[in-house]
């Protein structure tokens, strides 16, 4: 019989929240970055040169990643949850 009751959670433990919160930078940085083209496009900038080819593939890219560290969030919290449900 388990000692705890059933409406306690766990910590969040640190690695969880770096984890979360790069995620969600990551995201806010593709956002930004998804309006600063806008921004440039229309303000007829030289796309092809300087930081615009880092900052159009990272409009690509940050998603990804962010769903990816989302992903790993969740799968170590399930896992750390079925976990402390078995008792070890």
């Amino acid at each position: 019989m388990s000692t705890k009751s059933p409406g306690e959670d766990l910590p969040v433990r640190r690695i969880d929240r770096i984890l979360a919160f790069m995620s969600l930078g990551l995201l806010v940085l593709s956002i930004v970055s998804f309006f600063a083209i806008m921004i440039a496009s229309a303000a007829d900038a030289d796309m092809r040169s300087g930081i615009w080819p880092l900052v159009g593939v990272l409009v690509y890219i940050a998603p990804i990643v962010a769903f990816a560290l989302l992903l790993a969030v969740l799968i170590m919290s399930f896992v750390r949850r079925a976990r402390a449900n078995r008792g070890g």
